[in-house]
Formats: C-alpha cells, structure tokens, sequence
C-alpha cells in the first residue's frame, strides 16, 4: 500500500507535524509511505523522521531558491493542483482544511482521501461543501470528532485515531531533579505568562525549584520581560528549541502547561512518555482529554493561577504523589505509541477500502 501524507511544512516546531512524522516512520515500516511538503523552508525537518519515507516538496521557499512561477499564493495552489490531479497514491491524508478542500475537489476520484484534523476550520463554508466528497475525516480526540461530525452531519464518516508519539525507547525520569518544564510555541494561545505568574508564587516559597522553558516564538520579549519585572532571572530560564523535547522532559520532575485554546496534545503526551506527571488548566481541551487528576497529573480550573501554583507545590513537596503520577502518566503514553497508533489507522484504511 502506498500512503501520502500532506503537511503545509513538514520542516516547523509543531505537534501536529511531530505526530504525522512519528505516524509515518512507523508505516514505512510496512508501507510505501512519502511526507509531502506543500513548503519547504529548511534543509531538514525539525523533528526525525525513518529515512524510509520519502521527502518531497512543492515549493521550496529556502534561501536562494529558483522558482518558475512568481511568488505568492498563486504559485503554491497551482503546485498543490498539479500533485493532487497526478498522484498515484492508494491513499491521502491530508492535514489541513485548506488542502483537504483541494484534494476533496481534485485527487482522483479512485484514490482514498482522508482528511486528519485537530481543531475547527475558520471558514467552515468550503469544508461543509466539499468534504463530502472525503472518504472519511480523522480526528485526535474524542470532543474534537464529536465537533466534527455536528459539522458535517451527513457526510463523511468521523474518526478518532491519537496522536502518535515516536517509536522505540523513550527516555525516563528520575523525579529527583528540582525542575518543572514546558515546550511548545511560544504564542498569546498558549499563556506562558500565566505559567510564569504562577512559578513566581512557587519560586517564593521553594527557590531551590527552576522553571525551564523550551521552544520559541512571537510571545519571547513579552515573557523575558515579565520575567524581568517579577525578578524571576534565576529561577526561570529560556533554553530554546529542541528536537528531543522529550529527552529536556525527562531531566525535570513536573511538567507544565497553561494553554487557554490547546487543540493538540502532543507536548503533554510527551511528557508522559517520559514518566513525568503534568499539570494542567481544566479549561484546555488539549490536555484536558489526556490529564486526569490523581491518576497521571493534575487540572486546575481554568484561570484560577494561584490554585495552579498551589497544585506545583503539592507535587513538589510530595515525592510519593509524584511517582504515583508518574506511573500513571506512563500508562496513558503506552496506549499512543507509534506502532499502537499506526495499527488503528491501518485497520482504519482497511474498513475504508
């Protein structure tokens, strides 16, 4: 069986990119599997991938790069064009809305087309009109396919498959290291603010507990500057981005996240693969769909930062309740890893065909 799978990029610092690359080296195993690129603007993709799955791009956007058609959107729907009216594919899972439409409207009607989703389409319009002509739509989470088929009632069929974490050993904590971490983008969505106005009440009462941040993004100044202003430069610290985000996890003992619209998981599950138990906002739908309080993690409701730093103390002062956690957070990832994931889509291609 030979799958394609389209991402806008396969080269960012994105869970949903991690999760697909993670997804198809374990097919390549099995398959013939490639990753297309509709940009490429790296030389390499940020995140591992199986040299067995094949890497191409529709517009190579690196420094330095000849183009025969001018820049711009043009450009890129024209190329998007010609690869879905050419491929020869037994199967297409498509990451987009935006690509999804165009494959609904131009892959060959023979081939199966399977759109994966991990939030709402901001112009649902296009999508209510041309994903029925989709064999089926896959979403990672239970409350995002029961979005999905309120919003397309009537047309194709909606799947929940989970993210896939990578394949192989996974690092693991020790939970004695005097670290709580967090990794994603750096954006307003994600309200690091928040975490580092809570890690200030934490850094009062335990100074000896450091806050590493890993990734980067738009959201930078702003947070290295409240840090300032909360005279918070040695507690908590930028370490950049990361392509072994789960081998910087498995060095601290709680990991944190503070989204205020988190649609992907991807962090949180990665954390737990490394054994360490995460906290969370109730109001997240992200996280809220892997942490459960008591078993692998703890959710604060939502906005409430003082009871957020108060849940970072109760863990930090109990050793015993984090390693609980901790077990619970590794059983939750076993049930996400790559071959696991790879099986349901496998028999989900199956019942498809």
């Amino acid at each position: 069986m030979k799958v394609s799978l389209v991402l806008p990029s396969a080269y960012g610092m994105r869970g949903d990119v991690r999760s697909i690359l993670n997804l198809a080296s374990d097919l390549a195993e099995r398959h013939e599997v490639e990753v297309i690129s509709v940009r490429r603007q790296k030389e390499k993709p940020f995140f591992a991938v199986s040299d067995k799955v094949r890497m191409r791009s529709l517009i190579d956007a690196r420094p330095g790069a000849r183009h025969l058609l001018p820049r711009g959107q043009m450009r890129t729907e024209v190329a998007l064009w010609r690869l879905l009216r050419a491929l020869k594919s037994d199967v297409l899972v498509t990451t987009r809305p935006a690509i999804s439409v165009q494959a609904a409207r131009y892959a060959p009607k023979e081939l199966l087309k399977i759109a994966r989703e991990w939030g709402r389409p901001a112009v649902p319009g296009p999508v209510q009109r041309f994903y029925p002509r989709l064999d089926a739509v896959v979403t990672a989470t239970e409350s995002g396919r029961e979005d999905w088929e309120r919003l397309l009632e009537g047309g194709p069929s909606v799947h929940m498959v989970p993210d896939a974490l990578p394949g192989g050993l996974w690092p693991r904590s020790r939970m004695d290291n005097r670290i709580v971490a967090t990794g994603g983008r750096w954006v307003a969505t994600r309200a690091y603010d928040r975490l580092i106005r809570a890690f200030a009440i934490v850094a009062d009462k335990r100074p000896d507990w450091r806050l590493r941040l890993y990734g980067g993004g738009p959201e930078e100044r702003r947070l290295r500057d409240l840090v300032c202003d909360l005279n918070l430069h040695n507690h908590v610290y930028f370490m950049g981005t990361t392509p072994d985000l789960a081998g910087e996890f498995a060095k601290a003992s709680i990991v944190a996240t503070t989204s205020r619209a988190e649609t992907q998981g991807m962090a949180v599950l990665e954390a737990m693969g490394c054994g360490v138990p995460v906290v969370g906002f109730d109001g997240a739908r992200g996280p809220a769909e892997y942490i459960i309080t008591g078993y692998n993690g703890v959710l604060v409701p939502e906005g409430q930062i003082e009871m957020y730093a108060a849940a970072l103390l109760t863990l930090i002062d109990d050793d015993r309740r984090r390693r609980s956690l901790a077990a619970g957070a590794l059983d939750t990832a076993s049930r996400h890893g790559a071959a696991e994931v790879s099986a349901l889509w496998e028999g989900l291609i199956g019942g498809l065909r």
